[in-house]
Formats: structure tokens, sequence, C-alpha cells
């Protein structure tokens, strides 16, 4: 059983002048979901390739997102073009021309590769997931939290995280993703190699996730993200009666 160390005492890190600070998990967490999506408004392209399968793929995205919520429009390849994707309060939906209304989907299910349509999306390990353990660890000679997470409802992409957030800047910077029978069957990396301005400062943001499956050798999924626009989006973007239009 995970002994919920951190139940009785907050973690320490140290603040801007070098003194140690009181810092909750949930608000770890909160913490690296903002360089993965969490703003007020943001349009990006977003591109995705796979490498080691058979046939190798490739698709293009426009994605505007604000929050968790993400409005995703497909530019490539040619027979996708088109294709919308809409997830509004963790609820997902799927339209292509032709189609008399949007479908819902699960954010579980495939966009390409071993990357899911969940994957797209801003994450909210904050508060879809409840911590269940948290420890310290070095990863490639990076002082980590580490974090072992359960989905807390039935909307999220995974069923259970182990997550390993970098101390010093607060990036969730590797993943292994769990079956609800507790089997690895991918991992991620993520890089921080573009900066937006939140909140009056520059901070890190997420610029790719290469995806690796853990059940079948050699299969990748990158997803790359293009520089980020950070502005408000209009309400409409995220209405579902206005999906089509």
């Amino acid at each position: 059983m995970y002994r919920l160390k951190y139940s009785l005492l907050f973690l320490l890190i140290l603040s801007g002048n070098g003194q140690a600070a009181e810092i909750s998990p949930k608000e770890i967490l909160h913490q690296a979901d903002r360089a993965r999506g969490n703003v007020t408004g943001i349009s990006w392209p977003i591109s995705l390739q796979t490498n080691g399968w058979r046939n190798n793929k490739s698709m293009e995205l426009e994605v505007r997102g604000r929050g968790f919520d993400v409005h995703a429009n497909t530019l490539a390849p040619a027979r996708s073009k088109g294709n919308l994707l809409l997830m509004v309060k963790g609820n997902m939906w799927f339209y292509k021309p032709g189609l008399s209304k949007p479908i819902p989907i699960s954010r579980r299910q495939k966009l390409m590769g071993d990357a899911a349509f969940g994957d797209i999306a801003a994450t909210n390990y904050a508060e879809d997931y409840e911590v269940l353990d948290v420890d310290s660890q070095m990863l490639e000679n990076i002082p980590c939290y580490v974090f072992q997470l359960r989905s807390a409802n039935k909307k999220t992409t995974y069923d259970s995280i182990k997550y390993w957030v970098e101390k010093e800047r607060l990036l969730g910077i590797r993943a292994e993703y769990m079956t609800v029978s507790g089997k690895l069957f991918k991992t991620a990396t993520m890089q921080y190699e573009q900066q937006v301005q939140q909140e009056g400062e520059q901070r890190p943001f997420v610029s790719s996730i290469r995806i690796q499956n853990e059940l079948i050798d050699r299969h990748v999924t990158w997803l790359r993200f293009g520089a980020a626009d950070i502005r408000p989006l209009a309400d409409a973007t995220f209405n579902l009666n206005l999906l089509r239009k």
C-alpha cells in the first residue's frame, strides 16, 4: 500500500530569494500543468509523426485551447483535412465533413500511433488524478519529485501515471502510463524549449513529447508543438453547437 507520506508534511522547495518555501503536492502538479497548455487562451500548430511502424504517418493540427478545453482542426493529411475535435469539461467530440452531427469519443482513443486524443489537450493532473505517493529521485542527474497518480474520474486519458517533475523548474519531464491492472504500456518524455508570457513573466512551455510504446519495440510517436500564441479566445470556439460551422 502506498505510504501517502506527503499527507502530514508539505514538500520544501527553494523560493526565488533562496529561502525554503512550503509547497503541497497538488500545487506542484498545478505548476507543471501550467507548462502543458493550461492558460487563458492559446493557439498553436501541433504536428504528429510515427517512427518504427511499417507505414510511418504524420498529421498536422491547428489547436486552440482555453484552460483545459480544446478545439483542434486537422490540416493534413489531405484525407483528414477538416476533421474537428472539441473537448469541453473533460468531454470530447469528433466531427468530420459529411457527418450529421459531432459524435462523442473517449480521450483514450488513439489519434495516431501511440498518441491518444487526450494527449493533444492540456493536462489537468492536479484535479483529474489523486496522489497516492510522492518521493524524490534523480532522473539523468536532475532532482525530481516522483508522483504515483491514480485517475480520479472516468474521463481521464490514463488509469495511472508515474510522473517525474523537475524540482527546480516544476516541469513534468517524464511519465510512465499504466493500465488499470498496473501494466506499463507506454512512456513519454517532455521538452520545454519555448517560452510564453504568463502572469507578467516568461515561463517555459512544452515544445515536444516523445511517446515510446513499451509493448512493441521501436514504436515511437512524436508530438511537436509550434510557437504558441497566447491571447484570449471567444466562447464560440468551444461551443459544441457551432462545431460544424
